[in-house]
């Protein structure tokens, strides 16, 4: 079956696109239950389970089981939500903080660790001869 392309209008042409884009989803969906069959039948005959073969372990490159860190800071405003303080900070964090007189340590959940003076803070009062104030001043935040 061989169609002119040139004659068609742009409707025509349209319809063709749509009706072959609707085709393909068809072929792809047909040919992936196949697939999925013949995998199950393998698995099946072979008294093994996908979990075996595959075994999860906590997501995308992961060397191993992923652990789970004791949550950090929580939501004044909500309870239910907590932030470990890795990853990319939540929206309900970075809101909070904007708020006047909101700080880090002020949404620190009671008894979680307490983050050291940053390094860069640190460096630049190395520089500015200061790093005695800046020790003390951490080390009054942390106790």
């Amino acid at each position: 079956m061989s169609i002119s392309l040139e004659t068609l209008s742009p409707a025509e042409l349209k319809a063709l696109i749509a009706n072959a884009q609707s085709q393909m989803q068809a072929a792809h969906a047909n040919h992936v239950q196949a697939v999925r069959e013949k995998i199950e039948r393998l698995l099946k005959s072979s008294g093994l389970t996908l979990a075996d073969v595959y075994p999860t372990r906590g997501g995308k490159g992961a060397k191993g089981p992923k652990s789970v860190v004791a949550p950090k800071y929580r939501n004044p405003e909500n309870a239910t939500q907590t932030w470990s303080g890795r990853g990319k900070r939540p929206l309900w964090f970075v809101q909070a903080l904007k708020k006047r007189g909101v700080t880090a340590e002020s949404l620190l959940i009671e008894g979680a660790v307490k983050a050291a003076a940053p390094a860069k803070a640190v460096k630049k009062a190395v520089k500015k001869g200061t790093a005695r104030k800046v020790a003390k001043t951490a080390a009054k935040k942390a106790g």
